[in-house]
């Protein structure tokens, strides 16, 4: 049971760091800029930002839950990877941050919505995934 936890916490990791980092080349991609040179200075505050989603929503609980989960993580990527980029010099247009929380909450609410309706549709209970997606 332990191994299979982990797992899914490894898998739901991978998961936010890559599609984060997918968000941050397709920006760069869409200004013509390379996407991979640079990337780094592009991705490293939203990076630490969803870190810290993960610790302040104790997201390792449950890795795949939509609002217990999905939703905090998303704000605070976006709101601290914001806040980073100001700090470190980064623009921070209003337009970007319309796009990227936008973007963002697609991609990291959006592929744990995915994992749930797949579950519902699996054969557990409605009932079952909303709770657990309702747990504290």
């Amino acid at each position: 049971m332990l191994s299979r936890m982990r797992g899914r916490i490894l898998l739901a990791v991978v998961a936010d760091v890559v599609l984060v980092i997918v968000f941050c080349a397709i920006g760069r991609a869409s200004h013509e800029e390379s996407p991979l040179r640079g990337l780094f200075l592009t991705a490293w505050p939203f990076l630490a930002a969803l870190a810290a989603g993960w610790g302040i929503s104790l997201a390792w609980r449950r890795p795949f839950a939509v609002l217990r989960t999905g939703v905090p993580v998303w704000v605070a990527t976006v709101a601290g990877g914001m806040l980073l980029r100001i700090l470190a010099g980064q623009g921070t247009a209003p337009a970007f941050i319309v796009v990227a929380s936008v973007a963002l909450g697609v991609l990291l609410v959006g592929w744990r919505a995915v994992v749930s309706m797949v579950r519902r549709r699996s054969g557990r209970s409605v009932t079952a995934a909303a709770d657990e997606n309702m747990k504290a």
